[in-house]
């Protein structure tokens, strides 16, 4: 009889072992806090990888920066210092040229829409992707920060002719474009617009909806315009390449499910906060504009001089930067032509 338990012990610890073995940890690298929409549609993305591996493959997310800050990710996920990682292309404009498409000034400002076009770009470029393996980089999934808008205090923008003059607070093509119309720029993170708003060093500071409230700048502003413009879009997660090679074709199937469900999530997500965010900024007694199309027009045809200088950029890199402008172009129609259709995912029955 105490052979037979021994035998029974050894072999139920040579399963377990075999179960442990079987059990894969990624470690993911993420330099935001673990709160807000796109938090929580990573925390999705990590939970859905596990259960569409039926539990054998596991995420471990480290929040806040805690292995590398943002400006340092795409170089650590080339390196190996995690295995997956949040990107943020404004940090790289080089080594993530291939993904900037998605924060070009186009006229694409449903978030949804946006990051499933840019989602099927970054995963059927074949060019995309060999930029990417130059750099041992997998593309894996997208965010958004969903659509650029303005807030102000003590001013309104119900035309492109009144933001001359005015201190604003904006970055990349869409700041530029805002200067091209008479703003003087200040630099300045979004998370100090709301002081930077309250004791007059600016008058507008660009933003997004949720952002408003999540930062109580909604205290301290009295207008603000949607703009119906556009949105950044290049920001997604990305894996080391050869942990990625590594995996069998299974996992690496499950993690670009994951990945497109992921941009599903935070549409659902961020859609709803964004709508939340307006309502709450009505409800505090701030004046919230629609910007006329005629109006939004104008916005987009100066914008239009950025694009045009990424095609350059993306050509002399060697990516046909025109194609891949076409093919996204597509992509946003297709899309906007499935949520007129069907509706949004989350919204089927």
């Amino acid at each position: 009889m105490k052979s037979l338990r021994a035998s029974t012990a050894a072999a139920l610890c040579l399963a377990a072992a075999t179960v442990a073995s079987a059990e894969t940890t990624l470690i993911l690298g993420e330099a935001g806090p673990n709160r807000g929409a796109r938090a929580a549609a990573l925390q999705s993305f990590a939970d859905d990888v596990t259960a569409r591996t039926d539990g054998e493959v596991k995420i471990d997310i480290q929040w806040g920066g805690a292995l590398f800050k943002a400006n340092a990710a795409a170089q650590s996920v080339s390196d190996g210092v995690a295995d997956l990682g949040t990107v943020i292309a404004v940090y790289f404009p080089q080594e993530m040229l291939s993904y900037g498409f998605a924060d070009l000034p186009m006229l694409n400002d449903d978030a949804w829409v946006g990051m499933r076009a840019t989602d099927e770009l970054m995963r059927s470029s074949d060019t995309i992707t060999a930029s990417l393996a130059d750099q041992n980089l997998v593309y894996i999934g997208t965010f958004t920060t969903s659509a650029v808008n303005i807030a102000c205090k003590d001013a309104a923008i119900r035309t492109v002719e009144d933001i001359s003059g005015l201190k604003v607070r904006g970055v990349g093509a869409y700041g530029d474009t805002f200067r091209d119309f008479g703003a003087n720029m200040v630099p300045m993170p979004i998370y100090d617009a709301y002081q930077g708003l309250d004791t007059g060093l600016l008058d507008c500071s660009q933003g997004y909806s949720y952002a408003v409230t999540a930062l109580k700048q909604q205290e301290v502003m009295t207008s603000y315009t949607l703009l119906n413009w556009g949105q950044v879009g290049a920001l997604g997660v990305f894996m080391n390449k050869d942990a990625y090679d590594a995996l069998d074709p299974e996992t690496q199937t499950a993690l670009g499910e994951a990945g497109v469900a992921m941009a599903d999530k935070l549409g659902e997500l961020i859609t709803a906060a964004n709508d939340a965010a307006v309502q709450t900024m009505k409800d505090a007694g701030i004046e919230v504009i629609d910007l006329p199309a005629a109006e939004r027009d104008k916005l987009v045809q100066q914008g239009q001089q950025y694009i045009d200088v990424w095609v350059e950029r993306a050509n002399a890199a060697g990516l046909d930067g025109g194609a891949l402008l076409e093919q996204f172009q597509a992509l946003l129609e297709k899309y906007a032509a499935e949520r007129d259709s069907q509706g949004y995912p989350w919204a089927r029955g």
